[in-house]
């Protein structure tokens, strides 16, 4: 970890205005850089000198060099070009909306794009759409598209595409190495059932260079999968599917994958293939995948959500051990958010008014259900619960949704 910048570096512009009376302007700036960032957006109204101070560039920087803030939720309801994402404060229950991503005329329906942060960006990439520009009209394609969110300017930006459109693929990044790899994937859409090209290419992106370049393939063709880094050398791709067949020569089905493979990129990138995580007839596909960096050890935890269990991954056995079960179970297990937040298991389940604890309050809020969300320590061994009201204007269909975290 690099030494955190100084004042000076950061360079707080607030030579005119005074941030809070009887202070220094440099101790006064830290001191509001402690407010979450969720309630920004609040107190820029005090005094003409706090709208410019939490309307800077210094704050970002000032908080992430100082302040230990929790990891936000950024959460993208539906196509992010005409609905706005928004970050979920889980310390505070409270909301803050994003500006919609740069619209594209031509181009309609995005759904099966990846969201990721590194340090104070949001990251946008790949995803299937509609083009009116293609025949026919009604088929998917898969996008190459890269956007990135800047906080500090709060706009987004185009980057360079990536060689390869895909949606439904595994993404990791490497914050250190300012690397994001890309891996498989394809062109299926949400509104489609097993359709769709697959692919077995893999990409890295130089986030300071801004450009894409390729490296070697996948063993075989897999989209709809995960990927995550272990350590800074091993890049996992876990599940997904590949070919499809056919049942009573009509419906297609899709051949899901029970194994992993790994990149290893201290050895020129080369794969290698772990086997299959379990037994035929033990589950039909792989759940839902977080994962949970603590910083007391050195190889993160992975955890697997199966309908209403959670598994632990034995990386010995390259297998599944469960780990517990949700205390409240959802009425549609697909339907389920799982993201990892500061070392924590967060599971978000939408609730309808006979569900809800506030069932008679929620009657008087009809543009949004109620978000439960069942919280799991895997140190403690421990469940917990909060609720909150989302500002989405129709409930949210975790089966589509995109969510990733950030830290500002």
């Amino acid at each position: 970890m690099p030494p955190p910048a100084s004042f000076e570096e950061v360079e707080i512009q607030t030579p005119i205005f005074t941030l809070i009376p009887g202070l220094p302007n440099d101790l006064a700036a830290l001191i509001l850089a402690f407010i979450p960032y969720s309630h920004h957006s609040r107190v820029k109204s005090t005094c003409k000198s706090w709208k410019r101070f939490f309307s800077s560039k210094s704050l970002i920087a000032i908080r992430q060099n100082y302040v230990l803030a929790p990891h936000l939720l950024c959460i993208f309801p539906q196509d992010p070009s005409i609905s706005s994402p928004y970050l979920f404060d889980h310390k505070n229950l409270c909301w803050c909306p994003l500006p919609p991503m740069p619209c594209n005329p031509y181009v309609y329906g995005l759904c099966n794009f990846i969201s990721l942060s590194v340090g104070p960006h949001l990251y946008v990439l790949g995803g299937s759409l509609f083009d009116t520009r293609s025949f026919p009209l009604d088929r998917p394609s898969p996008s190459s598209s890269a956007f990135r969110f800047d906080f500090m300017n709060f706009s987004w930006n185009i980057l360079s595409p990536m060689i390869t459109p895909r949606g439904s693929f595994a993404c990791a990044a490497l914050p250190d190495f300012n690397k994001i790899v890309v891996a498989g994937g394809g062109s299926r859409h949400t509104m489609f059932g097993a359709a769709g090209s697959r692919m077995s290419s893999v990409e890295m992106y130089d986030i300071v260079k801004d450009e894409w370049v390729a490296l070697d393939g996948l063993p075989r063709f897999r989209a709809g999968c995960v990927g995550f880094f272990l350590g800074r050398r091993e890049f996992w791709v876990m599940g997904g599917y590949g070919e499809s067949r056919m049942v009573s020569g009509v419906f297609p089905v899709d051949e899901y994958y029970r194994d992993a493979v790994v990149m290893e990129l201290k050895n020129d990138g080369k794969w290698r293939e772990l086997g299959d995580m379990w037994e035929e007839g033990e589950r039909w596909r792989l759940g839902k995948i977080v994962v949970v960096e603590d910083e007391g050890q050195d190889v993160p935890e992975i955890f697997m959500l199966d309908r209403s269990e959670i598994f632990r991954y034995n990386m010995a056995s390259n297998s599944w051990i469960k780990e517990t079960s949700v205390p409240k179970k959802a009425s549609d297990d697909s339907s389920v958010g799982f993201v990892a937040l500061d070392g924590e298991l967060h599971l978000l389940t939408p609730l309808n008014g006979n569900d809800s604890m506030e069932s008679l309050r929620s009657r008087q809020h009809k543009r949004s259900a109620t978000l439960l969300i069942q919280i799991y320590q895997p140190r403690k061994r421990t469940w917990r619960s909060l609720v909150t009201k989302p500002p989405f204007h129709h409930p949210i269909d975790f089966k589509t949704a995109v969510m990733c975290t950030i830290r500002l």
